[in-house]
């Protein structure tokens, strides 16, 4: 008979992605004895652009992550590609948030973040593969079953889970958390290949004029983000849209860098490293409600990409941060309905945070998904260098707040005046 093993921990996490390994941190900074569970061994891979903005660089900052070494390459900016026309913009200097970029392969990115919780006093488990939540008789969380890198079934029995277990997540959905088919859902393809002319890059590049085989521009952009290494990570994403009509990403890839200057590397398939890869972008808050008695949902797990540029990073840590700050003091509060109080404030702060923002986003995803408004936009978007600049600080959401000068204070007031989110089940 084999015998299940058992671990205890005040907080389970599950997933050492981005949000998982950011949440650990944080409460193990607290003193909060935390397990973080990850089904994969490091290095491994993830589909992902490998960039990050401004708000990402902050979130680094706020871990102490070492951004000055091996492996990252800065970047000042933006390029935008449009119908023959080019804008370059650099990142908006915001008292909040540093004014550069930075790009790092997932292939070690993650495991500088789970190296970090681990040195902040972390447990990790590595090739331990979650296989459900452990429920009490009244239906809360109080765990999770797993399976052991060994193939030995294990428990691990917590106050308090958090699923960073992105964007399929199991978690959420065995325990009734289901993915709101309404809210906007992306799909991205990305592969790296070598190109000497483009790998130092100042500026990430981003082509907006998608267009399929018959010549509908398609709401979505391309990229090429530089990776300092003799590569650069070669990519799209476009929202999934039932008026978009079909996709085919990797036809529409091959048929994009088609289009890029020879001197540049990307035509040649020898130049290529790796197979495609693909992934979905959950977006707007998609999944909800965030908190559910034992469970709290954060990064891709809970929807969390912004449906107006498609960045998940930034945001999986930002609400890790938030989710690891509630539950200490959560904990610090005796077992029953008090501590659920407690925890409640997290999907109300996520939603005060972000719930405006997110839901001009899904209007701003529902106007790109018309043809007439995505070509209007193509078209004319990087003729005039201030409105991109305006764009560039909306869509990214790098503003201050209280506003540091007009732009921000526009953009503000106009996600203020959109419709609020309590953060709870809405479709």
């Amino acid at each position: 008979m084999t015998t299940a093993r058992t671990a205890e921990a005040r907080v389970i996490v599950v997933g050492a992605g981005p949000a998982g390994s950011t949440a650990a941190y944080h409460l193990a900074r607290q003193g909060v004895d935390v397990a973080l569970v990850e089904k994969s061994d490091f290095p491994r891979e993830k589909v992902c652009g490998d960039g990050l903005t401004p708000r990402a660089v902050q979130q680094l900052v706020r871990m102490g992550v070492d951004t000055t070494g091996t492996g990252w390459a800065r970047n000042r900016g933006l390029r935008f590609v449009s119908r023959a026309q080019t804008v370059e913009l650099d990142w908006p200097e915001c008292g909040r948030f540093p004014g550069h970029g930075l790009t790092r392969t997932r292939d070690d990115f993650d495991q500088i973040l789970a190296r970090h919780a681990t040195a902040a006093g972390a447990r990790l488990y590595t090739r331990t593969k979650v296989t459900g939540p452990l429920l009490d008789r009244s239906g809360r969380v109080i765990g999770v079953t797993a399976t052991a890198p060994d193939g030995r079934p294990q428990t691990f029995s917590a106050p308090l889970v958090i699923a960073a277990d992105g964007v399929a997540g199991r978690l959420a959905v065995a325990v009734g958390i289901e993915r709101l088919k309404k809210r906007p859902l992306g799909t991205a393809v990305r592969r790296y290949f070598h190109s000497p002319a483009k790998h130092q890059d100042p500026y990430l590049e981003t082509w907006l004029d998608l267009r399929r085989h018959d010549g509908r521009i398609l709401p979505g952009y391309a990229w090429i983000f530089p990776m300092g290494d003799g590569r650069v990570n070669v990519g799209l994403g476009v929202l999934n849209d039932s008026r978009t009509g079909s996709m085919e990403l990797p036809r529409l890839l091959d048929t994009w860098l088609a289009r890029t200057p020879a001197p540049w590397g990307l035509r040649d398939a020898d130049n290529a490293e790796g197979p495609l890869r693909g992934a979905a972008l959950p977006m707007g808050f998609n999944r909800l409600p965030h908190y559910r008695p034992g469970l709290a949902l954060v990064g891709d797990a809970g929807g969390m990409v912004n449906p107006c540029n498609g960045e998940g990073i930034a945001y999986a840590m930002e609400s890790a941060e938030l989710a690891a700050d509630v539950a200490a003091q959560a904990l610090a509060r005796p077992t029953g309905p008090s501590r659920d109080r407690a925890m409640e404030r997290y999907p109300r702060e996520m939603a005060h945070r972000l719930g405006r923002y997110y839901r001009f986003g899904r209007a701003f995803s529902a106007l790109m998904a018309r043809p007439a408004f995505t070509s209007l936009v193509t078209q004319n978007a990087v003729r005039s260098p201030g409105a991109m600049r305006f764009m560039v600080r909306l869509l990214s959401n790098l503003t201050d707040d209280p506003a540091s000068d007009v732009a921000d204070h526009v953009i503000n007031t106009l996600v203020r005046v959109t419709p609020g989110s309590s953060g709870r089940t809405r479709r």
